[in-house]
């Protein structure tokens, strides 16, 4: 089966392109894994959101590196999707930068609630293919 999306060319007119579902199904298993390490759990009252990066970070010593191994399967599945080099290497930058930082005691673990590698990954794998969030809530 083949998920059509519109998007514009170079001068602004709407093409159609087709996108596997089997892609599909791969995009969304990114976001489900995204929101789940970035933005699971909102805080009441405020605007800020956390995932299992920020609470695994609370883990002495292995906790950043486990979300990391996470986030590394982010990165695998753009990879099989057919994401260029030059964003795979962005995007390993981002899991590598939240992984270093984010090991920091005390520091590290407020920069993980505001730092969320795997949203800005999920970004880095629409904007190649065209995509939003809303082409992914559609059933085909």
């Amino acid at each position: 089966m083949i998920f059509e999306r519109e998007r514009r060319d170079h001068i602004g007119r709407m093409k159609k392109h087709d996108l596997p579902i089997e892609h599909l199904a791969r995009l969304r298993r990114i976001r489900g894994l995204a929101r789940l390490m970035d933005t699971a759990l909102r805080v009441p009252g405020t605007r800020i959101s956390l995932g299992a990066d920020s609470v695994l970070g609370l883990i002495p010593g292995i906790g950043d590196f486990a979300a990391a191994a996470v986030s590394l399967v982010i990165v695998n599945e753009a990879r099989r999707l057919g994401m260029p080099n030059d964003k795979l290497v962005k995007m390993l930058v981002n899991v590598g930068f939240d992984t270093v930082a984010g090991s920091v005691p005390v520091l590290g673990d407020i920069f993980d609630v505001y730092f969320k590698s795997n949203r800005r990954n999920l970004q880095l794998v629409l904007d190649h293919f065209g995509l939003d969030h809303a082409d992914l809530d559609r059933r085909r």
